[in-house]
Order: C-alpha cells, then sequence, then structure tokens
C-alpha cells in the first residue's frame, strides 16, 4: 500500500486529487492532505509517507520553497499544477515526476510506476545500509563509518591522517593519499572518531594521534609521517600535550 501526501492551497483541488488517486487504485491511500503548507510541513517532520504531491502555486509558500524547507526528505515528491512552465525546474528540485490538472488517467499510472520503483530501489538501499551498520556496530574490531556521495565507507583508524575543516564542508586525508570531502562541519567529524585516536588539536584540525613524527613545541606545530605540517592552537596545546 502506497501511502501519500497531498497539499494544495485549493480545497476542491485537494479532494478531486484525493478521489483520482483513491479511485485510481485499490494500493493507495491518503495518510494526510492539507491546505496550509506550514501544517504539511509540521507533519511531514514526524512521518514518512511513501509520497508527496505538492501543488506549486500556494500563496503563503509556493511549492518549489515548500521542498527547500524539508528537512525530512526520504520519499518522492510529485508535482502538482495547471501550469506546464515548472516542468524543468521540478526536475532541478529532484521532484521524482510533474503532473498537469486536470490529471490524465493515464499520466498518473505512470507516476504511481515511478513511485513503487523509486521505493522499491530505495527501501533495498536503505536495508542493506542498515545491515551493514548494525555488523559494524556488533563486530569486535569497530571501523570507522563515514556516508559520503551516497555510499558508505568503512575504514581503519590506521587509514586517517587528519581531517581539515572548510566551513560546513571538511576534508578527510587518508594515508593511500586519497582525499575524501564531507558535507559535515568538522565538529561532526568529531563526533565519528575515536577519541583515543584523534584529537582535534585546532579549529581547523583534528590529527591522528598515532601518526605524529614530531612535535616543534616552539613553532607550534606537529609533522605527521607523510610530512604534513599541522598548526596546533594555544587553547589547545595543553590539553594536547596531556594526551601525548
Amino acid at each position: 500500500m502506497i501511502e501519500a501526501v497531498l497539499v494544495d492551497d485549493e480545497i476542491k483541488a485537494l479532494q478531486s486529487l484525493s478521489w483520482e488517486l483513491t479511485n485510481f487504485s485499490d494500493e493507495i491511500n491518503i495518510g494526510a492532505s492539507f491546505t496550509d503548507p506550514r501544517e504539511a510541513l509540521d507533519y511531514l517532520e514526524r512521518n514518512t509517507p511513501d509520497c508527496l504531491f505538492l501543488d506549486i502555486e500556494m500563496p503563503t509558500m509556493d511549492g518549489f520553497q515548500f521542498i527547500q524547507k524539508l528537512t525530512n526528505k526520504n520519499f518522492p515528491v510529485v508535482i502538482t499544477t495547471a501550469y506546464n512552465q515548472y516542468a524543468i525546474k521540478a526536475l532541478k528540485h529532484e521532484a521524482i515526476d510533474y503532473l498537469l490538472k486536470p490529471i490524465d488517467t493515464d499520466d498518473l499510472k505512470d507516476t504511481i510506476f515511478k513511485i513503487k520503483k523509486h521505493n522499491a530501489k530505495h527501501f533495498s538501499a536503505e536495508r542493506l545500509e542498515r545491515i551493514l551498520l548494525n555488523f559494524n556496530a556488533k563486530a569486535s574490531h569497530k571501523k570507522i563509518t563515514i556516508n559520503t556521495d551516497g555510499k558508505l565507507l568503512f575504514l581503519e583508524n590506521d587509514e586517517i591522517l587528519y581531517a581539515e575543516s572548510d566551513g560546513n564542508y571538511s576534508t578527510l586525508y587518508l594515508s593511500d593519499g586519497q582525499k575524501i570531502v564531507l558535507t559535515k562541519k568538522l565538529k561532526e567529524v568529531n563526533e565519528l572518531l575515536p577519541d583515543d585516536s584523534f584529537f582535534r588539536i585546532h579549529n581547523s584540525y583534528i590529527i591522528n594521534l598515532h601518526k605524529i613524527k614530531e612535535f616543534l613545541k616552539t613553532d607550534g606545530y606537529v609533522i605527521l609521517k607523510s610530512n604534513h605540517k599541522i598548526p596546533v592552537s594555544r587553547q589547545k596545546k595543553s590539553d594536547f600535550l596531556d594526551m601525548l
């Protein structure tokens, strides 16, 4: 059963879409419908439907603004509108499909097929991810799990030299010369790394303590075995020496 959420500021359009969906197939259930997009956002913060049918032309917040405000995006979005000029923009906002009002039955059939295909694919991927994460959590020797670019990386402590901040992004530098860019702040990366092996030596750097070759006290730098030179902040110097 596909659980759908509908958002449209026009009550008649909402009723019409609800009727079309439920009469089209007994596989579709309307979990909730909203004329107020703010109420819909609040609902979607707490619930994850199988799909969202979203109108574009709404007075308080248009559909594209609505998508940008979504924090939970773990479901496909279908744009519904009476205006065909939004098709390209809908795709750019990662909508799975675009339906013109009044909705054609054949178009709706194609959309439902896309929703099923999308959810089947993502269900399999999410299920596999949970299995891998649970396996790693139960393993006697846990690896560091990094989620990036649509894939999970399982790294040994020894594979990571250091991490560097770049605003809202961070870069992991590996011992084999690879660089991994993460859409995480350094604070979030620090929480992923075991504190018995890694230390945030500077606001912009976390180092692997086992990779230190030298500590230049006067200059306030550490030299890693890879010959990378990393600054030690004054505020962190005392704690760093305690770690050593």
